[in-house]
Formats: C-alpha cells, structure tokens, sequence
C-alpha cells in the first residue's frame, strides 16, 4: 500500500498504441471503484523496435520514425517542466484526438492535446527535440526491465503476494470495462498477480479497439 493507503498502479505506455489507450481507460474506472493510486510513465514503441525497425511493414516503419517520437517527447518534456501530475492529464488529452477524435498523432492534435490538458503551447517545440530523450529511454527502460522484452505497451505493474511489485503487458481488452466489470477485472489482476509463479494468460484478438 501506498503512503495514503492505496493500492500503487504504475502504468508505461505509448500515446500512439490505441490498445494501452483502451487499458488506461479501464484504470480510470477502475480509480472510480477501488482504492488505487496510479503513476503514469511514458515508453516507446520506436525505443522498444528499433533493432528490429527493417523487419516491419512500410506503415509501420513510418509510424515509429519521427512522427512515433513526437508524443512521448512532449510528454517527457511536459513531465520534465512540470511535474509528473501533468502526465496523465496530458496522455488523456493526446489520447482523446489520436484514437476517440480520429485524429491520429499529428501536429495538430498534440498543439491540441496541450491546451486541452491546460499546458503551454511551447512544448510542442519539444516535439523533434532530443532533449529528453534521455529520459524516454530510461522510463521505457523502467517499464521494460520490469516485465521483460516480449511485450509491447501498456505495461502496469501492482503489488504481489510480497509487497514487490509484478508487472504485466496488459490486460489488453475491448472496450474498457465499466463500473463494476472494470472493479472485477482489476480484482483478478491482483489475484494473478499474488500468484507466485504467474506469468501469461493470452488469446488470439479477434475485434479491434472500441473507444465507445
């Protein structure tokens, strides 16, 4: 337990990934129903394939090059001049354009997501900065040496039978679980995660994501 005697969720993800959007929805309810305090860090998924970026397809390959950077440059820089408050307003706000909105990871849309947030709009010069890189890669680094390597983002890690934290990549489900649906999965999150020796639950994705 936390200092304030909630339940710590640390939870890595990437602006650009709509499946951690859908696990980050589902954590805010779940904040509605249980007593949990959440620490938002940011990853990267051009960090996490980049000695694998020529294996991917073309679109891919396009996604995770600069334009991958732009979001979580802004949201370590914001992180960074501001606080780490500010983090997961601003992942809220990125998100809402990028996947509910439509309008993908431009620009535009994190000018956008920063006044929405209540931030400075000079923070989108960040955004083909390397300033903080430094600082993307060790939260990524974070998140990952947590949970290991085959895994993408979100990841979040809880507390285990021990007190130690157990990370996971995941749960990835659609659409966010509400009320109490939301309270009962994360209930079974903490149940595996108390299980010594857990590691994978999995099925095939059949249905993408629904940001209804």
């Amino acid at each position: 337990m936390s200092e304030n005697g909630k339940t710590p969720v640390d939870f890595w993800f990437d602006p650009l990934c709509p499946w951690a959007w859908m696990t980050s929805r589902w954590v805010l309810e779940v904040e509605k129903v249980r007593d949990i305090d959440i620490t938002w860090h940011v990853m990267s998924l051009a960090v996490l394939n980049e000695d694998k970026i020529d294996e991917l397809p073309e679109q891919y390959r396009e996604l995770l090059g600069p334009k991958g950077w732009r979001p979580v440059r802004v949201v370590a820089a914001a992180a960074e001049l501001h606080g780490n408050d500010v983090v997961g307003p601003l992942y809220t706000a990125l998100g809402t354009r990028f996947h509910n909105d439509g309008e993908g990871p431009t620009l535009d849309a994190i000018k956008g997501a920063l006044a929405d947030a209540g931030l400075p709009a000079e923070l989108i010069e960040y955004a083909d900065k390397d300033t903080y890189d430094t600082q993307v890669r060790a939260s990524h680094k974070e998140g990952i040496d947590k949970v290991g390597q085959e895994v993408g983002t979100p990841v979040i890690a809880v507390p285990g039978a021990d007190g130690e934290q157990v990370a996971f990549f995941g749960p990835v489900v659609t659409p966010a679980p509400k009320g109490e649906a939301a309270a009962k999965l994360w209930d079974g999150t903490l149940l595996v995660a108390g299980t010594p020796g857990f590691y994978e639950l999995k099925r095939t994705r059949t249905k993408g994501p629904d940001f209804s």
